[in-house]
């Protein structure tokens, strides 16, 4: 296993950020808007949140890189600012953890096309992660964080695309779908997609987003028993919910933390948040592996 890995997790559970979308939003991204490109623009609202994460307790935090792809920036008119909003990203994060011990992890998620309905090829998608990832592991990032992925096929080229830089390799599935919300989109169980994401080379593997924690409990175990790699967990604080207009989690830092010992238990060696936590979810959750 990669020196990075086994350094974090000889000190496990290890705990990543939380979400950082919303606290964009509270700082006047506008809906719609590309958050990654203030990177370029707004510098140092960026650089408040992971500064705000390291904080509360974050060993690990990432980097506002997740829609950084060439795909997503074209659609943004964006593609010829690629290298400098994924540079910048990686930057960014590296002063909110300087003189604090935490490691940078580079984010990159889905391009948004579909290989199953061939809106895209393998090739193609390859092409795409390559590049995004060697301007990343340029910039200094500890290693790729793959997010949010829920075709098993995508997530997989990522890793290969990702292993080429000798970083680490962190993959991660949704699961949101199905009667008991344990598969994919496209029908993947936790069983296939962690022999999958080990098969192709993930140092890590796991799940973020998608649904609150306790879901994430039973999914982790799950992942645990089919696969030998450390397992790395993220989840939403509840299922989100509209009220007037305005997307509410209604799950509170400390309810969130209280289930923190038993996705430990399951096996998440790397404990962290996704949609709706905030850095007092981050502090909560460290206050509780802490005692």
């Amino acid at each position: 296993m990669i020196d990075t890995i086994e350094r974090l997790i000889s000190e496990a559970p290890v705990v990543t950020d939380g979400a950082w979308g919303s606290l964009f939003l509270a700082s006047g991204l506008d809906p719609g808007e590309l958050g990654d490109a203030w990177n370029v623009t707004h510098p140092e609202r960026v650089e408040a949140v992971p500064r705000a994460y390291v904080e509360a307790g974050s060993r690990i935090i990432l980097t506002n890189t997740f829609r950084s792809n060439r795909i997503t920036l074209e659609a943004h008119g964006l593609a010829g600012k690629i290298r400098e909003i994924n540079r910048a990203g990686v930057e960014i994060s590296r002063r909110a953890a300087a003189g604090r011990g935490a490691s940078v992890f580079a984010s990159i998620g889905p391009t948004g096309k579909l290989l199953v309905t061939g809106e895209i090829n393998r090739e193609q998608l390859l092409a795409v992660y390559l590049e995004q990832v060697e301007i990343l592991a340029s910039a200094g990032a500890d290693a790729i964080v793959i997010e949010t992925m829920s075709d098993l096929e995508e997530a997989k080229a990522a890793v290969e695309a990702s292993r080429k830089t000798g970083l680490p390799v962190v993959a991660c599935i949704v699961f949101d779908s199905g009667k008991n919300k344990d598969r994919t989109m496209m029908g993947v169980t936790p069983e296939q997609a962690a022999e999958g994401l080990t098969e192709a080379g993930a140092d890590v593997v796991g799940a973020n987003c998608g649904q609150g924690i306790t879901g994430l409990i039973s999914i982790c175990r799950r992942l645990r028993a089919a696969t030998d790699r450390p397992l790395w967990i993220k989840p939403n604080a509840g299922l989100p919910e509209l009220v007037n207009g305005r997307t509410v989690y209604r799950t509170n830092p400390d309810e969130f933390a209280g289930h923190v010992p038993a996705l430990v238990e399951a096996g998440a060696a790397f404990v962290g948040g996704c949609c709706g936590t905030t850095p007092d979810f981050i502090r909560a959750v460290a206050r509780k592996i802490r005692a």
